[in-house]
């Protein structure tokens, strides 16, 4: 990754963080960027994960392992309180729409009951200073004005959308009621290397084209979303937890991040089959359900009161991602 993307600062040097989640994709990349910043970390990890970023880079050598489940309470405030945690990144989460909607009650019990599992026992804590809570573009729902901002009312209703709607208010209702300094990322659709969910769009497409088989939209390939570059996000997620350590004006906030080039599901396949310079066509099934037709967002928050801004447009980001497909799955 471009050094310009995280900034070397002394903020992060030797200061004791929490990251739940640290084996799923958004985990692996901010684990790796805090390693290098010099941040005294610790990972909740609840199972082992050969090819994670975390495992596979070996990073997980360089960082405290706590073995567990993000819903056990007694866990979790054992963890804060041993490790005089400081700053918590909450990425724990059950992220797959379609896993959601077969299995609603372990995802609500993850993305609901794990969020304030997690906040509960950093109000219980002394030490904890900032934490951010990842939410999703999905804790809106499906909006008729597009794009979203953070004005836009959370209103799920698949169960996905809700675990994040439910998760969101959660996280919003710790701080107008205890005034616990959180805050809270919106993001559109994570991609980069290190996503080994081979249902998701863009890892399904690139290891069929590199096997050489036609890649497989569910959809009718006319859904819109945001496609956010995984070190892009990581970025943004460190970036919010200095300004929330520094700026106590902005605990309870809200936050978008995206690149604001929305496309459609049809298109980032065609680009990719582009730029991987295949002649293979996509397979439509058109077999989506429960999914939201056109989503996109808005971060005008985010660029005006932090600063922020995405660094690595969509065909790098997709370049980045798809040789680190080639260098992975040529391992195996």
């Amino acid at each position: 990754m471009d050094k310009k993307v995280v900034r070397n600062t002394s903020f992060w040097q030797d200061r004791p963080t929490f990251v739940t989640g640290a084996t799923g994709l958004l985990g692996g990349w901010i684990v790796k960027h805090l390693i290098d910043l010099g941040a005294d970390l610790v990972c909740l990890v609840r199972d082992w994960v050969p090819g994670s970023e975390l495992v596979r880079s070996n990073d997980i050598e360089r960082v405290k392992v706590a073995r567990g489940d993000i819903c056990d309470s007694a866990l979790l405030e054992r963890v804060l309180g041993e490790y005089e945690i400081d700053t918590v990144f909450h990425l724990a989460a059950q992220t797959i729409v379609g896993i959601a909607n077969r299995n609603p009650v372990s995802t609500f019990r993850t993305n609901v009951g794990g969020t304030w599992s997690l906040l509960e026992a950093c109000r219980r804590s002394s030490k904890v200073r900032t934490i951010v809570v990842a939410s999703s573009d999905k804790a809106y729902g499906d909006q008729e004005i597009l794009p979203y901002d953070e004005s836009t009312p959370l209103q799920g209703r698949h169960p996905y959308d809700v675990s994040k709607s439910c998760a969101d208010l959660i996280a919003q209702s710790y701080f107008s009621t205890y005034r616990l300094p959180v805050g809270i990322t919106r993001c559109g659709n994570f991609y980069g290397g290190g996503d080994l969910n081979w249902n998701r769009i863009v890892p399904g497409t690139i290891r069929s084209i590199l096997r050489g088989k036609q890649p497989i939209i569910r959809s009718d390939g006319q859904y819109v979303r945001d496609y956010f570059y995984i070190e892009d996000g990581a970025a943004a997620y460190i970036l919010l937890a200095e300004r929330l350590a520094d700026k106590p004006e902005l605990h309870g906030e809200a936050f978008n991040f995206s690149n604001e080039t929305p496309v459609s599901v049809l298109e980032i396949v065609e680009r990719i089959i582009r730029l991987m310079g295949s002649d293979l066509k996509p397979v439509i099934l058109n077999e989506a359900n429960n999914e939201i037709r056109e989503q996109y967002l808005s971060s005008a928050k985010a660029r005006k009161l932090l600063r922020w801004e995405p660094l690595v447009t969509l065909d790098e980001g997709l370049n980045r991602t798809i040789s680190w497909y080639r260098d992975y799955l040529s391992n195996e």
